[in-house]
């Protein structure tokens, strides 16, 4: 089992950056991955990290903004979001896995999320 909590989220302005974090406990062998859901909108990919060589994924719509990296020691993976705009307005959730992947289905453990709103 893993328990996931997720912090970090807050509302901002256009151009503001922000840092998620996800806390993991447990059983932390596991690749991980942020997902984003905004209101009326499926669940979307956003980012994603192996657990041993770090090998990440990111979203198009992300790419060059947001940043993902883990603290093994510390069990935590971070999702660093720069130029945030207010697209990017959105529940984000921390997923673990046993793969790095990019499908929410290949996610066994979700957090709660944490609520992300960039104001105009």
């Amino acid at each position: 089992q893993v328990q996931l909590v997720e912090t970090g989220g807050g509302l901002v302005q256009t151009g503001d950056s922000l840092r998620l974090s996800c806390a993991a406990s447990g059983r932390t062998t596991y690749a991980m991955g942020w997902f984003r859901q905004a209101p009326g909108k499926e669940r979307d990919f956003v980012a994603a990290i192996s657990r041993i060589t770090a090998m990440t994924y990111y979203a198009p719509f992300v790419k060059g903004r947001f940043t993902i990296s883990r603290d093994n020691a510390k069990n935590t993976v971070y999702l660093q979001m720069n130029s945030l705009k207010p697209e990017d307005t959105a529940v984000y959730y921390c997923a673990a896995g046993a793969k790095l992947a990019t499908t929410s289905a290949d996610y066994d453990y979700w957090g709660q999320g944490t609520q992300v709103i960039v104001s105009s």
